[in-house]
């Protein structure tokens, strides 16, 4: 198991690293990640020059493909912890997650000053769940979604960060209508380019966990990674399945109904000054 650091008070701004899918593809799971943040008091900063992690080239075997990556990761994210600009960096993403805080370290074993840097910022690396509940000790606000809802325990999640507890007492917390699935903690069959290379495993395995969703009758199955998210969800839209899969932020950070029946998930927080921008989006190097 990686060390973490053990904070003295818990930190009061960290730096969001969002992960390519949820920037690309997914912006409302940074937004909601945000929120949850800041719901607790914590101050939420967005580097805006970093980028991939390396994870899909590592994991295809191109390792010296991705160095170039876990180096440019440290040049962007240590600088702001080595000032104290942030305190912590979070990520809404397991998989990410263990790829920053884990496999970087191998990657960059044979660079003495980067890997030094690189175990600095593994101490300070936190998975959104993570974070909240063993750093923040976090009381979140009750959770609202129509329906039940059932968890998914995602492999890197669950096998290289060995976290579990952690989502599953969020949830139920929440106030969220939670059901137990079979087998929550069985691989849905995404893994990545798995899913492209080996297609037919994939499908049959992801097939395998809609079968535990029906059988729980969830109507949303929450995850804390948007691939297999993704994954889930394009099966469940192929076969026309009422379930929708869903990333654990925006289940945490859903809010009773508006009068119109509309959720109450805000897009943003008001910045400091009382404007429209979101703190995520103010400098870095502003104490």
């Amino acid at each position: 198991m990686q060390h973490k650091k053990q904070f003295e008070q818990p930190p009061r701004r960290v730096a969001l690293f969002v992960t390519c899918m949820v920037d690309m593809i997914y912006p409302q799971v940074g937004r909601a990640a945000v929120q949850l943040l800041e719901e607790q008091g914590v101050e939420v900063v967005f580097p805006e020059d970093q980028t991939c992690c390396g994870q899909p080239a590592f994991n295809s075997g191109y390792h010296d493909e991705a160095v170039p990556l876990a180096r440019h990761f440290v040049d962007v994210f240590h600088p702001l912890i080595a000032s104290g600009q942030a305190q912590a960096i979070v990520l809404p993403s397991g998989s990410c997650a263990t790829m920053t805080s884990h496999f970087h370290l191998e990657l960059l074993e044979n660079d003495p000053a980067y890997l030094k840097r690189s175990e600095e910022l593994a101490a300070v690396t936190f998975e959104l769940t993570e974070f909240l509940v063993d750093v923040l000790e976090a009381r979140l606000p009750e959770a609202h979604l129509p329906g039940k809802v059932a968890y998914h325990a995602c492999c890197h999640l669950l096998r290289e960060l060995r976290i579990d507890e952690q989502p599953r007492s969020l949830l139920a917390e929440s106030g969220l209508d939670m059901v137990d699935m079979t087998g929550s903690d069985e691989c849905c069959g995404f893994g990545g380019l798995f899913a492209v290379k080996n297609e037919p495993i994939s499908v049959a395995m992801g097939n395998a966990k809609l079968t535990s969703i029906e059988a729980c009758g969830a109507d949303h199955v929450v995850m804390c990674d948007v691939s297999c998210m993704t994954h889930l969800q394009g099966l469940l839209q192929r076969q026309d399945r009422r379930c929708r899969a869903m990333h654990i932020a925006e289940a945490l950070a859903s809010r009773h109904p508006k009068a119109d029946g509309e959720l109450n998930t805000p897009a943003q927080s008001k910045a400091p000054d009382g404007g429209d921008r979101p703190r995520r989006w103010q400098d870095v190097g502003t104490n």
